[in-house]
């Protein structure tokens, strides 16, 4: 039958242990990981502080 290999064992080590294709928690960290990035973008610009333009004074 053509589709997942359920059969054979993946043995990672290291990075590969916790963030893989194959097991749900891997996909599930990659996935926690996208969106905590995402989601410190978005803070990051947000709470960047503006830069002032200097006010214009009459001479």
């Amino acid at each position: 039958m053509a589709g997942h290999d359920a059969g054979s064992q993946h043995q990672f080590t290291g990075f590969q242990k916790y963030f893989n294709a194959y097991t749900i928690t891997g996909r599930r960290n990659c996935v926690l990981a996208t969106y905590a990035s995402i989601a410190a973008i978005v803070l990051f610009f947000k709470l960047k502080p503006k830069k002032q333009t200097p006010a214009i004074t009459a001479k």
